[in-house]
Formats: C-alpha cells, structure tokens, sequence
C-alpha cells in the first residue's frame, strides 16, 4: 500500500458551517476559562501501565497544587481499581473544599447507579454523562436512528435527576456530552442537547455543562470555532448552559481549537497536562494557559515551578515530555543558532536598561524566570552557535564580559572545538578553553613573576611632550618575566601602564605592539571582587591579538592582559 495520488477518492474535505455573520474572528481571550483536568480518566486510560493510587493520589494533588478547581478524577463504572481510588479520596477528606470532583459514564442505567455510588458522600460533585451522535457511530457502531440515540440521552438524563435524590447529601451538578460533536449534525446536537436539559431543568443560578468534543480532530480550528459559535447561538436558553470545549490532537491542532472555541463563546476546557490522551492526545492545558499568561491574562493555573509540574507527570504517566513541547520542554528556551543567540543576549542586555518590567526579548515568549527556569540554559553551544552564545555562557558562568571583536575572536575557538568533539559543548568546556586561550600561564612565553611601577618627573628641555607643549611625566615599568621558561628582569618607559608594559616586552625580544582597544569591569560586588581587563593589540604587521587578565589589583590585571596577547602572538 502507498499514499494514493488522487486522495480525493478515499477521503473527502469537511463541509463549511452555515454560519453568517461570524464574530470571533473579531474577538481577544481577555479571561480564563473553567479548567477540568482529564489527567486522572483520559490522560490514565491512554497509558501502557495505567496509574495505580499512589501515582493517581500525587497527581491529583499536583492538580489542586496548580489551581484546577474541576478534576475529573476516573471512571469509577470500569472496575473496582477505578471506584475504589475514588471512594477514598472522597472519604479521606483529600478534597479541598473549594475543588469539585468528576466522574465519567456512559449513559446507561447501571453505570450512572455506579458513578453517583463511588462520589457518595463528597461535597459536592459533577457526573459526566455521554453517548455518541455521530452518522458513523450511528451506522456503523451502534446500528440506530436518530431517534434510538436521542432516547438514549433523554433516558441518561432520567438516570442523572433520580441518582441525584437517591443522595441528596451532596451538591450534584450534571455534565452532557453529545460525543463526537464535532462529526455529527449541528442542529442534531442542539435537539438532543435540549431535551436533556428539558429533563435535567437547568437554571441560570445552577446550569448544566454541556461539554462539546472534537473526539477525533477532522477539520480545521476554524471548523471547529464555527460549530461553538454556531451551537451558542442556537441553542434554546443558552444562560442555562456551560459550554465545555474537549478538543483532541489528530490534526496536531488541538489547542488552536480550543482557543478558537473559547473566542466561539465556550466557557470552559477539558484537557491534560502536556496533551496526553488517546491517540495523539487531548489538547494542552498548559500551553494554553500560558499562552493567555503571555497575552497578559491570568489563566488562573500556576506553574511557577514547571520543572516540578514535568517531573510528576512523567512519574505517573510514565511517558516523556518532548524536549520541544511548547513552555515546558528542556530545549523550548534554548538558542544553539548563532544569530538566535546574538538576539536573546542583546534583548537582556537591553532589559537592564529598561525601566519597566515590559518582556521584549527575542526569540522568548515568555519569562523562563516565570516558570522556576535558571537564564543559564537559555542559550547552548555546538558547532552552530556564534560569539553571541559564546559570550553569553562566559558572562552567565563566569562574569566575563568580553568586548565584541574578542567575542568574535574566542568564538572561532570554540567552534573549532565543537567541529572537533561533534557535540555540544557546556559552560566547562568553554571556560577551559578560553583559559588556555588567554589565561593559562604554563607553556606561555611570558609569565608574569612580579612587578612595579614609578613614575619619572618631566625635565626641563627633555623628556616625553604632549602636542608639542610642556613636557609630561612618564611610567616606568619595572617587572620580573619568565620568558620562556627563564625568569629576567625588564623595565620599559611609556606614557601610562600599558604603554611602559609593551615597551617592556619589546626591549626584551617580544613582539612590538599597539594597543586598539582596553576595557576592564568587576567581577561581582563587594571589596574583594575581581577586576577583568580586556586588552586588543596590532602587531607591526597589522595582525590583532586579544588577550584578558584576571586579579583582585586592577593594575596587575591589566598588565597580564597585555602578556597575554603578546603570548598570542
């Protein structure tokens, strides 16, 4: 078998909505939405090894940690492993007061019976029930007529009202699923929705949610976002509705369905953390909260600590977060392209200029500080990465500011180094190079031993004139090298440190230089920090040689930033 060259034959496209006048095009999510977390049913079912009540008992509790105030915690009528985790949450008191518990059935008789039994005693509590609308569900599965599946809801409905006066110790509320709502008729949904809630009475005060799945994902978000508005619209007594979006993955679409809903008039999400589900997954709950957090809306959940959130649910589901899922994966702030890397630094260099707390940093969405990430895996180095990165891992790890033409400079190092190691290379891999690129004494030519520094008064008629005027004073170098490998004494005479220092080196057969370019910064804060100096030098020949220097004397670092370009030579 291949893919057929006309698909046209097998597969049709999905027919528009007969909506006119549609609005949320025009429309902004400006509120979050009633979230249900489907974790501990959907998410649990699509498992290898599903959760036993350990894994199930920390994951509710990472949910109610994270502000979810729905959780839809199992289908107690698929066996006692199911009603028993419930039972016990309910009776161990675990249930904050301010969460409401959720259980799924499908709507039959002896399975509501079941659901309300194992939610017997709680607070307060919603039963989900559900049957399928769909024409191929019709045909193909079940074998009935419209009429056959609207009975079918309407006796559900039934079963919901009675089970609830069985227990009136709780505070039941009802959900109704027509399942596969987005394949079925549109006004089919709306009449069987409406004699469920002929049955159930809802009322503004006390609304049934009506909860409306892309089951499968089989057309674009749009579709989808047409159908919401379309059903809101039409819908008899819609202020007695919640209207509850459960949009799946099969079109790698899920979560813009969502969002498109919610701006299709939807007022509530059901998903998973990091999409898991049947098949390719439910949508995302935490993209799509934190996709309204970086639009300025709080979505009411919190993830602060993301790294945390990752670890549980990789526990419990035992499945891997992908490394590029969107906020939470290992490498979604990472920048390993050199022109990345260079916007990321410039945007927070540019960041401790500002004076508001506005993010604009290329390339991030979002804050990684928001969510408990360090800025030290923001950007990594490989073979692809340029000076930017480079510059940014020195100055996150070590504090060293290089100045641009140095950073272009050590950047050629590193990248020999990836090309030559064909792997990524981390913060200790790049400080040991730079070490032996400009700091690293050992097999040196010159290695600072000791020194000092005077000063010489000018002398009437001699001496070193500035423009032709009086005569200056000039410095006078005086210092102990070992110059390769023998220790001897030099002096040199110039116009400032620098300046004597290279004269020095060129009286005793060192390369003759000038100085291009010097810079110097503290490392740190406090009254023992380290000075860096940073020093550029053109040879005779016109070759530029860069060197740094480290020391808690800002004149001796200066002085081995100098010995350290002439060894560069």
């Amino acid at each position: 078998m291949t893919m057929l060259p006309d698909p046209s034959v097998k597969y049709s496209a999905f027919p528009q909505v007969p909506l006119a006048h549609r609005e949320w095009p025009a429309r902004t999510i400006t509120r979050a939405p009633i979230w249900l977390s489907t974790d501990l049913r959907d998410g649990n079912q699509s498992l290898i090894d599903p959760m036993d009540a350990e894994k199930k008992t920390r994951f509710f509790d990472l949910l109610v940690k994270a502000g979810f105030k729905e959780i839809e915690v199992g289908f107690p009528a698929s066996g006692a492993t199911d009603f028993d985790y419930i039972q016990g949450l309910v009776r161990s008191g675990r249930i904050p007061d301010d969460v409401t518990p959720q259980v799924l059935t499908q709507s039959r008789a002896d399975l509501i019976r079941t659901s309300f039994d194992s939610l017997a005693g709680a607070r307060a509590a919603i039963v989900h029930v559900y049957n399928a609308l769909a024409p191929a569900w019709r045909k193909i599965v079940f074998g009935m007529d419209k009429a056959d599946i609207k009975a079918i809801a309407i006796d559900g409905a039934k079963q919901l009202r009675d089970n609830a006066a069985r227990l009136p110790g709780t505070d039941w509320r009802f959900q109704y699923s027509p399942e596969c709502f987005s394949t079925t008729e549109l006004d089919f949904s709306i009449e069987v929705c409406e004699a469920v809630m002929g049955i159930l009475a809802p009322t503004p005060d006390n609304p049934i949610i009506l909860n409306l799945p892309a089951t499968v994902e089989a057309a674009t978000p749009n579709i989808y976002a047409d159908q919401i508005e379309y059903f809101a619209k039409n819908l008899p007594n819609r202020d007695r509705a919640i209207i509850s979006l459960h949009t799946h993955n099969d079109r790698g679409t899920g979560v813009a369905a969502a969002e498109l809903g919610l701006l299709a008039g939807a007022d509530r999400v059901e998903g998973c953390l990091f999409g898991n589900g049947e098949r390719t997954g439910n949508t995302c709950l935490v993209t799509i909260a934190l996709n309204m957090y970086t639009q300025g809306v709080d979505p009411g959940l919190d993830f602060s600590n993301i790294d945390e959130v990752i670890a549980t649910v990789e526990y419990c589901n035992q499945l891997p977060v992908h490394p590029r899922h969107p906020y939470g994966g290992a490498l979604v702030y990472t920048a390993f392209s050199g022109s990345h890397q260079d916007a990321i630094k410039k945007g927070f260099a540019a960041r401790e200029r500002q004076n508001d707390e506005r993010w604009e940093v290329p390339y991030l969405p979002i804050d990684p500080a928001d969510l408990g990430r360090s800025y030290e895996a923001v950007i990594r180095v490989n073979s692809q990465s340029g000076k930017g990165g480079v510059a940014w891992v020195l100055e996150q790890d070590k504090g060293l500011k290089l100045p641009k033409k140095m950073q272009a400079s050590f950047s050629h190092i590193v990248q020999a180094l990836a090309d030559e190691t064909s792997r990524e290379l981390g913060a200790e891999d790049i400080w040991h190079a730079f070490e032996r690129a400009y700091l690293t004494t050992d097999a040196k030519r010159f290695q600072l031993v000791d020194w000092s520094e005077s000063h010489s008064s000018p002398e009437r008629g001699g001496g070193p004139r500035s423009g032709g005027g009086a005569p200056t004073a000039s410095r006078i170098f005086a210092g102990v090298l070992r110059i390769d490998g023998q220790e001897r004494s030099v002096s040199g005479r110039g116009n400032g440190l620098m300046s004597s220092v290279i004269a020095a080196l060129a009286e005793s057969g060192g390369p003759v230089m000038d100085i291009v370019d010097y810079s110097e910064h503290a490392i740190g804060q406090g009254s023992n920090v380290q000075a860096a100096a940073y020093v550029e030098c053109r040879t005779a020949d016109g070759k530029s040689l860069f060197g740094c220097g480290l020391d808690t004397d800002v004149a001796t670092a200066s002085v081995r930033a100098i010995l350290s370009a002439a060894n560069g030579a």
